[in-house]
């Protein structure tokens, strides 16, 4: 007999569910029932956990942004470098490919931010939090006289969001010549200018 799922369980497929349905209708046009259609339940199912479906909504995308920010800080507790670091940051923060679903996702909140201010709320909290971890990373490296920055490091750390933003639209918008390596290679080419350090660039495996 199949084991009845907990209602955080349940709660957790239903925001995998809206992402689903997000990405495949746009987030002004996603419904109850397209939710409910990629969920495998019932509108009144869905309900039943999310009343409202606009919060069901913002907490699918804030589960895709948390990969942009609270992962990123995961992945980089393993390393001391600020060189390492830096690159690290530069490379995670791209899309994988033009299907990533997280990117798509934040674009498709990007598109709405204007007309809805939640979402506008989470992108500049998302920006804002991006901006802090480069600039820690760049102060951190300034400090220990391995970088030699050549502006001061919120202006930096905002051109680096900046441009992880303009080239992972280009890579979900299937430029011929942007893909994932090419863009980061793009994107440390400023960073070596702006660190005075080579920034090795080692391919993802």
């Amino acid at each position: 007999m199949a084991q009845r799922k907990s209602r955080s369980d349940r709660r957790i497929d239903l925001i995998e569910a809206a992402r689903r349905a997000i990405i495949r209708h746009g987030i002004d046009r996603v419904q109850l029932s397209h939710v409910a259609e990629e969920a495998g339940l019932t509108s009144g199912a869905v309900l039943y956990h999310y009343p409202d479906l606009s919060e069901l909504l913002v907490e699918a995308q804030h589960a895709g942004m948390e990969r942009f920010y609270e992962q990123r800080l995961r992945q980089l507790i393993a390393l001391t470098d600020p060189a390492e670091k830096l690159v690290m940051t530069i490379r995670t923060g791209l899309p994988t490919g033009p299907l990533d679903p997280d990117v798509r996702l934040l674009n498709e909140l990007g598109g709405a931010a204007g007309r809805n201010r939640v979402y506008g709320v989470l992108l500049t909290s998302l920006y804002d939090r991006q901006v802090s971890m480069y600039q820690s990373i760049l102060d951190t490296g300034s400090a220990l006289g391995v970088f030699k920055l050549s502006s001061d490091s919120l202006t930096i750390s905002r051109n680096l969001v900046a441009l992880e933003d303009a080239y992972g639209y280009r890579i979900t918008a299937r430029h011929p010549v942007i893909d994932p390596q090419e863009a980061a290679e793009l994107i440390l080419s400023y960073a070596r200018t702006a660190t005075g350090h080579g920034l090795a660039h080692r391919a993802v495996p």
